[in-house]
Order: structure tokens, then C-alpha cells, then sequence
């Protein structure tokens, strides 16, 4: 084989730069489409992880007034399902282990604390439970808006 033989097959089997610009450019939007997609999961499972805590606590704040025949109050707050208040009403029949598993109360899926009111204003015969969502603050729509146990089914 000869000299210009081998050049002209060399540079049949190289890419140019156009070939290679043009394959970075397909993958780049195929990752822009797929990254969208899974960011727009991502809110949807932290607003159902939300959803989730929400009715995990409210069960364990139900158990703590099967206990002790009222609900925390919001001075006591969410503290008191994992250590015995210390302020009144004193509850007479608290669990030693508490009411979550874990001694400590969650945090909501934007490392925010959860609000609680007892009684509540949605709820005015048990408690509004609730976190702000995504941005923090009271309000919003979508992603930011606030989740609570008067806007779930099966709430208290």
C-alpha cells in the first residue's frame, strides 16, 4: 500500500469537526429534555414526601391525645412527641419513648420545621399541621405552595 493510500483511508475513518460539534449538540439537548423531566419529578416526590410526613405526624400527635386526652398546644408544639412538655398542661400518661421514632421531628423535604397550630384555624376541633412548600413562605401555587392536613384526604 502506498503512502497516499494510507493518508486518503486515514481520513476516511477520522471525524471532522463539524460531525463532532454536531454529535455534542444532540447530546446536550437530549440531557437538557431528560434533566427537565427529572427535575419536574423531583418537586412532584418532594411535595407527595411532604404529604407522607404530614400524615405520619398527625397520627402520632392522634396516639399522644389517645394518651394524655388533648393534643399538644402550639406553645408545647411538635416537640412534644419526642420529649414530655414542661410547661402546662403537663401530660400524665406521656410514652417514655415518645410519639416518632427517630427523637426528632422531621423536617419538611426543603429542610424547613413544620408548622403546627393548635386548635387549628382549618381545623378548629384538632390541630392545622402544615409546611410552606418549596419557597418557605406562607402561600404560593405549585411547588411553593403551602401543604397541609386540612388540604389532604383523610385529614384530622
Amino acid at each position: 500500500m502506498s503512502a497516499s493510500q494510507a493518508r486518503s483511508r486515514r481520513r476516511r475513518a477520522a471525524f471532522t469537526l463539524i460531525e463532532i460539534m454536531a454529535v455534542v449538540l444532540i447530546i446536550g439537548l437530549l440531557g437538557g429534555i431528560v434533566g427537565a423531566a427529572i427535575f419536574g419529578q423531583i418537586d412532584r416526590a418532594r411535595v407527595t414526601t411532604a404529604q407522607t410526613q404530614i400524615k405520619q405526624i398527625e397520627a402520632a400527635l392522634d396516639f399522644y391525645r389517645m394518651d394524655n386526652g388533648k393534643y399538644p398546644t402550639t406553645d408545647q408544639g411538635l416537640e412534644a412527641l419526642i420529649r414530655p412538655p414542661s410547661i402546662d398542661p403537663i401530660p400524665k400518661n406521656y410514652r417514655p419513648e415518645g410519639y416518632l421514632s427517630g427523637g426528632r421531628v422531621p423536617l419538611d423535604p426543603w429542610s424547613n420545621e413544620y408548622e403546627y397550630l393548635a386548635p387549628g384555624q382549618n381545623n378548629p376541633y384538632s390541630f392545622d399541621l402544615w409546611s410552606h412548600g418549596a419557597d418557605g413562605k406562607p402561600g404560593g401555587s405549585g411547588t411553593d405552595a403551602d401543604i397541609g392536613n386540612w388540604n389532604q384526604e383523610g385529614a384530622s
